[in-house]
């Protein structure tokens, strides 16, 4: 076996990527990831074996989010930059361990001893290392959830928001995951308190979007294309789309939004740029032919990156952050976390301006704010019989034919039903004519999926307002499709709330050994999808 890899949904034969990941993920790539990991494994036991706190150790929490935020599916694939990453964290590993006694010994030292050698040594450390396999599904559940958490703490600090309780947790679980005296009991408890941390990052990742950008609010977004050359920008970082629109400002050049970026249409910062003029093509794994006929260059501020095909394509793409592709061009932050991104505008002014490939409006800014200011009306509506139902809809897209189903589901809901939304999974169905109810659209899109925490607080404020002492008793249903360990940590937060019968598809993770997921059936009553029309039956039985 040359690697192993199962922690998205579209995993080989649904038990694992032996060869090259389904994503496109190389040998080698994977084996750098699991040796970054392990890097992160081996700095979290020094930290809780000599009890440093996140307080003092300000350089290593930002590498340590950021490595855990490089290894998300299809975040990084460049294998230099990947290296480049564990050899900074061995040297900060062995400075924390600099006069301390009982030093341990390391498969491989800061010393650079050549990349054959550390895809050997990763053999001997990657997931199939713990063979028990239902301590080895609940501790990749830990990780996967803990990545996911990454994303989301990143994202706030770029915004200058941060909460030291989060770094701290991050090193307790990394170590937990390597202690052979945990039981199944101690790391069932470690995956809800996962969840609960993934809460709290949510939370301080929505904090920091609304006090710099503001609330999102109820936008229509130009899916038409204008005559400018342009820039798209993918992903899910807005202080790289805030930077982009500052330098792109009067240059003849505008600026679309793909994927996940398209939420932030919604917020009113950034509607006083007239060089954002809306929102290009569709979910992330659409992007090979809609960046062929984009024409202009493509900055990715996060995952989601597709391998291109050709090298004319790959010359257009540039990444940043935590993103990263062999070939490409990576532009850095300086010190003050300022990025140049000239090259790219640049770029832009000497290629064709883009195909329009569809027209129209879609709908967004239904955040947890928007929605709770229709509170009295959505309230009536239930009350009066209008709206029967809410459907939870949110997490990722996929290229998989069974993510159809999704589509279907939404074309065979009741017309008194509402979908509630964040993620590409949107894709599937924001441009559908669902039309409205008493004025309140069908589909509510809280954002990306950075922005699940909205769906949390709309279902809080919910039970809240109907006087229930349980969210289960709420007319919810929760539908919720999953693809990489972002959504893996919305799955742990919504499961840490007590939040039960939640479904998740198209598959369920290859990762849940059968012994875990018979507890989470029985706990939770996890189950994933069937057919529609089972399914309907189900939900609205």
């Amino acid at each position: 076996m040359s690697m192993f890899c199962y922690q998205c949904q579209e995993t080989a034969r649904g038990t694992g990527c032996e060869i090259m990941g389904v994503c496109g993920k190389k040998e080698e790539v994977a084996k750098l990831q699991d040796l970054l990991m392990d890097s992160l494994k081996q700095i979290s036991q020094i930290v809780i074996r000599n009890q440093l706190h996140a307080t003092n150790l300000t350089e290593l929490n930002r590498e340590v989010t950021n490595s855990l935020f490089m290894t998300i599916t299809n975040a990084n694939f460049d294998e230099d930059a990947i290296e480049k990453k564990i050899m900074k964290l061995y040297t900060l590993r062995d400075e924390l361990e600099s006069g301390q006694e009982n030093k341990a010994s390391y498969i491989i030292t800061k010393e650079y001893l050549g990349r054959e050698v550390m895809l050997q040594k990763a053999e001997l450390i990657g997931v199939l290392s713990t063979k028990d396999e239902d301590v080895r599904s609940l501790r990749e559940l830990v990780v996967y959830g803990l990545k996911g958490m990454a994303a989301y703490t990143e994202h706030a600090y770029n915004i200058g928001l941060e909460d030291m309780e989060l770094y701290q947790f991050f090193y307790e679980a990394l170590n937990a995951v390597t202690d052979d005296m945990k039981t199944l009991e101690d790391l069932i408890a470690l995956t809800l308190k996962t969840g609960e941390f993934g809460v709290k990052a949510m939370a301080l990742l929505d904090q920091a979007n609304t006090q710099k950008y503001g609330n999102p609010e109820l936008t229509k977004v130009n899916i038409g294309v204008k005559a400018n050359p342009a820039i798209l920008i993918s992903g899910h970082d807005l202080v790289d789309l805030e930077q982009l629109l500052e330098q792109t400002k009067n240059t003849g050049v505008d600026v679309y939004t793909h994927g996940e970026m398209l939420p932030a249409n919604s917020y009113p910062f950034f509607k006083k740029y007239n060089n954002l003029v809306g929102n290009y093509g569709n979910a992330w794994w659409k992007q090979l032919t809609e960046f062929e006929s984009f024409h202009g260059p493509i900055l990715f501020t996060t995952n989601c990156i597709v391998p291109p095909k050709t090298d004319e394509l790959r010359n257009r793409i540039f990444t940043t952050g935590a993103a990263g592709y062999p070939g490409s061009i990576h532009i850095e932050a300086d010190e003050n976390g300022k990025k140049d991104f000239s090259k790219i505008i640049e770029m832009a002014k000497q290629l064709k301006s883009p195909d329009e490939i569809e027209t129209g409006f879609i709908y967004g800014g239904f955040a947890h704010h928007q929605v709770i200011a229709l509170q009295d009306t959505v309230v009536e509506a239930v009350k009066k019989g209008d709206i029967k139902r809410f459907f939870v809809m949110g997490g990722c897209d996929g290229r998989m034919k069974s993510r159809d189903y999704y589509t279907e589901f939404a074309k065979k809901l009741p017309k008194d039903t509402i979908i509630l939304t964040a993620g590409c999974a949107k894709f599937r169905y924001n441009k559908l004519q669902l039309h409205d109810i008493g004025g309140i659209p069908r589909v509510l899109d809280a954002g990306q999926c950075n922005d699940s925490y909205s769906l949390v607080l709309i279902a809080l404020k919910l039970k809240e307002a109907f006087g229930l002492a349980d969210i289960n008793d709420l007319p919810i249903s929760f539908n919720i499709a999953w693809y990489e360990q972002k959504a893996v940590i919305v799955l742990l937060a919504l499961l840490s709330l007590g939040v039960k019968n939640i479904h998740a598809g198209p598959t369920l993770p290859a990762f849940f050994s059968p012994n875990v997921l018979k507890v989470l059936i029985e706990k939770f009553q996890l189950a994933t999808i069937s057919t529609v029309e089972e399914d309907l039956e189900l939900f609205l039985g």
